[in-house]
């Protein structure tokens, strides 16, 4: 396989990841629920804390925050600030773990549908050999018996053609 096959199927490989990422609508909700969140603790950050002077730096400022980059050029100081950008943290790590979930969830998603479809035919396999097993179960019951009629027909007629003083073993 040439380095251009390799690059060709990891184009497709990305390309088929995009498409199942953007089917999740949970995904698309989390990411809406960030930017949201990026949006409205920028405003307050704004708002409360002297420190930021733009809104623009009260959304990088969150943004840095929730992501946990921390580049440290726009910061909370005061004390509302600082608290506001601590549950920003809390939530970041929520939020990325929650993210991380669901990208894992898409991955595995997308090899359980051919799973499935194995697990489904194995279990018609093993219902139908259920089945057969029932069968071969009935005919030896029957084989059985057979045998059984077989014996004592055997043993009754070894006991009439036996002479009455004869002390031979019989066979059970």
């Amino acid at each position: 396989m040439s380095w251009l096959d390799a690059c060709h199927n990891a184009i497709l490989w990305g390309n088929s990841l995009k498409a199942d990422l953007i089917k999740s609508r949970n995904l698309g909700y989390l990411v809406l629920l960030a930017s949201l969140a990026t949006l409205v603790v920028g405003l307050i950050l704004y708002l409360i804390d002297p420190n930021i002077t733009s809104f623009h730096d009260g959304i990088w400022s969150a943004w840095v925050t929730m992501t946990h980059v921390g580049f440290g050029d726009v910061v909370p100081v005061s004390f509302f600030g600082r608290l506001l950008a601590a549950a920003l943290i809390l939530f970041g790590l929520v939020f990325f773990s929650i993210f991380t979930a669901l990208v894992s969830v898409a991955l595995i998603g997308k090899n359980f549908d051919g799973l499935a479809g194995g697990v489904r035919r194995l279990e018609a396999e093993a219902s139908s050999l259920s089945g057969g097993e029932d069968k071969i179960l009935a005919e030896l019951a029957q084989l059985h018996k057979r045998m059984d009629v077989l014996q004592k027909q055997l043993l009754s007629n070894q006991d009439r053609s036996r002479p009455a003083n004869s002390s031979s073993t019989r066979f059970q």
